[in-house]
């Protein structure tokens, strides 16, 4: 009798797991997948610039998407190449490796770009990331036939948004001013290519584009017509480069028929939302603003665009920010708040006095590169001294310094035991970090005198919004906290697909 009742309940537990496998089945799969990210996106600037708004862009996105309005990344001190990677592959540095756009290459003690292929010279490629992405696992789901392509005004978030499988990445050529892609994939984009730059023929010396307002109000606008010998890179962070981006776009959906069949494909697009030519805000504030308008006019042109050709519910559109900003260049000292430089390059020698002090001569310290300091592990092993010993009395050291406010080393970091160090622990590779990170206090400049790099030190994050839209998602305002490693997740279960092989970060939804 036991066993007829015990075949029942499973046949009733089998048959509810069939009807609801039946009933998931019947939910649409969007034709294609738009990830955006918005490099510098910031709520409060969104807020701000919002009665400027038109009806199809941020408005719409608000009213009928699903907003999470807390959003954040799982780590310290994001910038758009570690930003970029966490979305796409649902992890930290710590994992995907990409803990900048530059680090230290131990074996050479330079810095090498996140996209340098040390195989392939002149060639970005996605080799320095460790994991898989959702474009990759979307390739593995569909056997290579679903179409993936990164489009972004920077080679670093166009690579690594494109991944290990992807059809094409591009970006701007901040040396020739001219719409290239990654020969690392496939040449199909060429003439694509070819003709968009015809077009817009940003490097001809005969260029006519200009920046200017669109709501001009007097005197004081603004005006910028590309003429210097820094034009790409001022043009690559304008107000105009977003229309480029959405021209794009639309082109690659035209030209390579994305979301016109049986797969899912996966369209990566990065608009930028930064000051102009990374200038403070109080120099760009009326170009910012432009920029807000031009970028609110340029999601609504997409959107329409694209639900016009693919099927307003076949489309399926993620938006969120790189989670970073450009300094806003206020001097703290002229308003009597606590200011100062902390310089890593003069602690660096002072470091390896100590230690030569403690155990004999030797260059202890191999480099120094942001805030990170490199022990030289050769030289500690043939001493006998343990890497243990070394970065304690390191840590010991510098944290009696002026404008230090947390000292880690690397051993720390990988027993990490509370949150906030975990957190520490996320931004942090084993491969590629220092062995000594240095946390500067809030209002102090990071300042390294033999390579020129300055860093004003902030400990507030930046807010900013998660926002999915379309492809039948329900319309809500959410204030829970998220983060920006449960991106990839959601994605791939809304088109059924495994989620990136590092990515342990649960769905949105």
């Amino acid at each position: 009798m036991k066993n007829h009742y015990l075949s029942i309940t499973l046949l009733a537990v089998l048959g509810f797991h069939v009807e609801a496998q039946a009933q998931y089945g019947t939910r649409q799969v969007p034709k294609l997948v738009v990830n955006i990210t918005i490099d510098q996106l910031r709520s409060d600037y969104l807020e701000t610039f919002a009665p400027q708004y038109g009806e199809t862009g941020f408005k719409r996105l608000f009213a009928n998407g699903l907003v999470y309005e807390n959003a954040s990344y799982p780590f310290v001190n994001p910038d758009k190449a570690s930003a970029i990677s966490t979305i796409l592959t649902g992890t930290t540095p710590f994992y995907h490796s990409i803990i900048g756009e530059q680090w230290l290459d131990r074996s050479s003690l330079r810095p090498i770009a996140c996209t340098e292929d040390t195989h392939q010279l002149g060639v970005p490629s996605p080799v320095n990331l460790s994991v898989s992405t959702l474009g990759d696992e979307l390739k593995v789901s569909t056997q290579g036939k679903a179409k993936i392509f990164a489009i972004s005004p920077f080679c670093d978030m166009a690579v690594l948004s494109a991944g290990h499988t992807a059809d094409g990445a591009i970006w701007l050529n901040e040396r020739t001013g001219r719409w290239t892609a990654s020969q690392y994939y496939s040449n199909i984009l060429d003439i694509l290519l070819l003709n968009f730059n015809e077009i817009r023929n940003l490097s001809g010396k005969k260029s006519k584009l200009v920046w200017q307002p669109l709501n001009a109000q007097g005197k004081t606008d603004f005006k910028h017509q590309f003429k210097s010998n820094r034009k790409y890179q001022e043009y690559q962070t304008s107000g105009l480069i977003n229309s480029d981006i959405t021209h794009l776009a639309l082109d690659c959906v035209s030209n390579q028929s994305l979301g016109d069949d049986a797969y899912t494909d996966l369209l990566c697009l990065t608009y930028y939302a930064g000051h102009f030519d990374h200038q403070p805000v109080t120099d760009c504030q009326q170009e910012l603003e432009d920029t807000y308008i031009r970028l609110d006019q340029e999601i609504g042109n997409l959107i329409d665009s694209l639900e016009n050709s693919v099927g307003k519910g076949d489309v399926l559109f993620v938006i969120t920010s790189t989670g970073s900003s450009d300094p806003d260049g206020v001097d703290y000292q002229q308003y009597r708040i606590p200011t100062g430089t902390f310089y890593i390059n003069r602690t660096a020698n002072l470091l390896n006095m100590y230690l030569g002090a403690l155990w004999g001569q030797g260059r202890y310290v191999e480099s120094s590169f942001e805030n990170q300091l490199y022990l030289n592990h050769k030289l500690l092993e043939s001493k006998r001294i343990s890497m243990m010993d070394a970065t304690q009395r390191a840590q010991e050291f510098i944290s009696q310094m002026a404008g230090v406010r947390n000292v880690f080393t690397s051993l720390q970091l990988l027993n990490a035991s509370n949150d906030y160090l975990a957190k520490i622990r996320n931004s942090f590779n084993p491969q590629r970090s220092g062995d000594i990170l240095i946390e500067v206090a809030p209002g102090w400049h990071l300042q390294n005198e033999d390579t020129g790099y300055d860093k004003l030190s902030q400990a507030s994050a930046t807010s900013f919004p998660i926002i999915i839209y379309g492809a039948n998602t329900v319309t809500a305002r959410v204030q829970t906290p998220v983060t920006t490693d449960r991106i990839a997740p959601t994605i791939a279960k809304s088109i059924r697909i495994r989620a990136p092989n590092a990515c342990t970060a649960e769905p949105l939804f």
